[in-house]
């Protein structure tokens, strides 16, 4: 089994729900056992303004999935909830990012690991943070010592989910 670290956020349909929604899924997913889940966040939209603020997560996974069969699986679950691209960085009603998987670096096509961007992102950092404090990235940085540049309006909505 591989430790996996998933990325989840939502703005338009109700965001919230959308997160749990995707977690009880993720959490029936074969292969693959959900471990925690972090806080919910609210935040900011990193891309246009005028669009709702965002609700995010971070899951931690248990899986044999190879990388880009799980990366299949979050699209599939994306596309049954629903999300349609409207535009670039716009609004969404779940988005599912693989940021880590193991120790493993790939740059590819469809999948570049770990989440080139994440550590830009406060509204990633933070929850991840939250479920994962000692953690060290493939590069040998500690996840504590990295500050986002993204540095917008996080706040925390809701404790963990537990009975999910």
């Amino acid at each position: 089994m591989t430790t996996v670290y998933i990325g989840l956020g939502a703005n338009i349909d109700g965001p919230i729900e959308q997160i749990h929604i995707a977690l009880r899924t993720l959490k029936a997913l074969p292969e693959t056992q959900l471990i925690r889940c972090s806080s919910l966040y609210g935040s900011a939209p990193l891309g246009p303004e005028d669009q709702p603020d965002y609700v995010n997560a971070v899951a931690e996974l248990e899986t044999t999935l190879a990388p880009l069969d799980l990366l299949d699986a979050l699209q599939a679950i994306e596309k049954t909830q629903g999300r349609i691209k409207h535009r670039h960085w716009g609004e969404r009603c779940i988005d599912l990012d693989i940021l880590l998987y193991g120790n493993e670096t790939l740059n590819s096509e469809r999948l570049n690991l770990p989440h080139h961007e994440m550590a830009n992102r406060s509204f990633v950092v933070t929850p991840l943070l939250e479920i994962a404090p000692d953690l060290t990235l493939p590069d040998g940085q500690r996840l504590s010592q990295i500050q986002p540049e993204f540095d917008g309006d996080l706040h925390k909505l809701q404790s963990p989910v537990i009975d999910l």
